[in-house]
């Protein structure tokens, strides 16, 4: 780890004015979960740490006429017990209650879950995002049984939000501020897919911090389903959050999202068309799964990932309608 300047603003303000035009001159502290190893592993050596864990704009769980309002600080055991979010959206608990360390869950943020750097060991390694080596790709010929089996190459990591996928599901926004101001997006529209080894996989200016999350009220069943190798601290390896708008016994209007099988959070649009008028049982949740996987590409050793997406979309569908 290399010298830095640390700062402990208790404003946004505060703390925008401290970053820089790039994430060499500052990086922010929230959990320090991450960024923490990040810097041990000399892959981020940000000149400044800006820590945002005392700034009160940043805290706490509300109810609005808009939605429910999640500040950015809070830990992820903070919204995995808040009966706010307990009440209406069962798939954010069990997205949270997934980061099974109770460490983790104790230190890390919302926005940090969020925010974090893919956990691709040819990153962690210094290959950087694309793991490029002499013009060309480290992954298709490597060691890819975690990679993505959707997305275009040269991005062949995945996304390591536990929250992303169910947040996108429920249409909810990020409000992020900057110097010159505060602006809004949309959870499934703040990943990116990145083309160069200069660009970044979120939507987030090295002198910008998101603020707060938001999920619109909405009347829907929702659910999370994970698929991982073991019960302790380990990142799936494929999930589905859903949510649905029902007529009746019938599915008005449906929302699937994959996790841990791309670069970005993937919606899956033909499931979700499949669904349409609709009751979800058995034949119905199978099909979509099915639906949800054509056209994936895996890798030389991660093809087990198209089943284990499949039967994730399945399960997160049959949870949702309460039929698990």
């Amino acid at each position: 780890m290399e010298r830095f300047e640390y700062a402990s603003p208790t404003t946004v303000k505060e703390a925008t004015a401290l970053l820089g035009p790039t994430f060499n001159d500052a990086q922010i502290l929230a959990g320090g979960t991450d960024l923490i190893s990040l810097m041990k592993d000399f892959v981020a050596s940000p000149k400044r740490v800006v820590n945002i864990k005392g700034i009160q704009e940043l805290a706490g769980i509300s109810k609005t006429s808009a939605g429910i309002r999640i500040g950015a600080a809070v830990t992820l055991d903070d919204l995995s017990m808040n009966p706010l979010i307990r009440a209406d959206f069962p798939s954010v608990i069990t997205a949270a209650l997934g980061v099974a360390s109770p460490q983790i869950r104790n230190m890390g943020t919302v926005a940090g879950d969020l925010c974090q750097r893919p956990r691709c060991w040819y990153f962690r390694a210094g290959h950087g995002l694309l793991a490029m080596e002499d013009g060309k790709s480290l992954v298709p010929n490597g060691e890819n049984k975690y990679h993505a089996i959707f997305g275009a190459a040269p991005a062949y990591f995945v996304s390591a939000s536990s929250l992303a996928p169910a947040l996108a599901a429920l249409n909810a926004h990020l409000k992020i501020a900057s110097p010159s101001g505060v602006r809004t997006v949309a959870v499934d529209k703040f990943f990116l897919v990145p083309k160069t080894a200069s660009d970044r996989e979120i939507d987030l200016h090295p002198n910008e911090i998101v603020t707060e999350i938001l999920i619109p009220a909405s009347a829907t069943k929702n659910a999370t389903y994970e698929v991982r190798q073991k019960e302790a601290l380990d990142w799936p390896l494929a999930t589905a959050s859903v949510a649905l708008k029902m007529n009746g016994a019938k599915v008005a209007a449906a929302r699937i999202v994959m996790g841990h099988v791309a670069p970005t959070p993937w919606p899956a649009s033909a499931a979700e068309k499949s669904l349409i008028g609709k009751s979800i049982d058995e034949a119905s949740a199978l099909s979509a799964g099915e639906e949800a996987v054509r056209g994936a590409q895996p890798l030389s050793q991660n093809a087990y990932k198209v089943q284990l997406a499949k039967v994730a979309v399945k399960r997160a569908l049959l949870a949702a309608a309460g039929k698990a």
